[in-house]
């Protein structure tokens, strides 16, 4: 997939005037790319333009204008569009309860890393995690992170050819798996592969 250039960013003032259209367009199109894993944990997979609208909100909420800042801010996010041979995903980790949170972010240490994609036919995908930073301390994980998963040809050939894609986690403190995702998320994903 291409990457964000500074030339297709709109500026704050037209992106002020079109925010409200794009972001529905956005909300809609994020749902054809989540999938919760259990009760507590949800991939977001990200494209080009979920990390179009990221580099906009940020500009728009930081007020950047300046070419510097603008390039940082595609720096940071570019790297959260997909190659062609991979899916990118914020893993997220969510608990209301703080307390809760806290206790299960403990025991969730190297959780990020037993997070796994399927290809119907093809062995898990694991995940590997946090490529920009480290996420986790001697404590506890993070609750979230950053998550590639990197294709063969023949899983992205049989990805592109329908074949069911399923997701789940592997953890000692958190086990659950998602039947084959649905059909709308299956046809969004497919279209990150080349």
């Amino acid at each position: 997939m291409q990457k964000l250039t500074r030339q297709e960013l709109l500026s704050l003032e037209d992106y002020a005037e079109r925010r409200n259209e794009f972001r529905g367009v956005v909300m809609a199109h994020k749902k054809e790319r989540r999938v919760e894993i259990g009760p507590h944990a949800t991939l977001y997979f990200e494209d080009r333009t979920t990390m179009l609208y990221q580099v906009q909100e940020m500009l728009r909420v930081e007020r950047i204008s300046e070419s510097d800042a603008i390039d940082e801010e595609l720096s940071t996010y570019n790297p959260l569009i997909p190659d062609g041979s991979n899916w990118k995903a914020t893993f997220m980790i969510e608990f209301e309860d703080e307390a809760e949170r806290k206790t299960a972010l403990e025991s969730m240490k190297g959780i990020e890393s037993r997070v796994w994609v399927k290809v119907a036919g093809h062995e898990h995908v694991w995940a590997i995690a946090d490529e920009d930073m480290e996420r986790e301390n001697s404590e506890k994980t993070s609750s979230v992170h950053f998550l590639r998963f990197e294709l063969s040809p023949e899983m992205v050939a049989s990805a592109k050819a329908d074949q069911p894609i399923a997701v789940g986690i592997e953890h000692e403190a958190y086990c659950h798996q998602s039947d084959p995702v649905p059909e709308t998320i299956r046809a969004s994903l497919s279209q990150d592969l080349a």
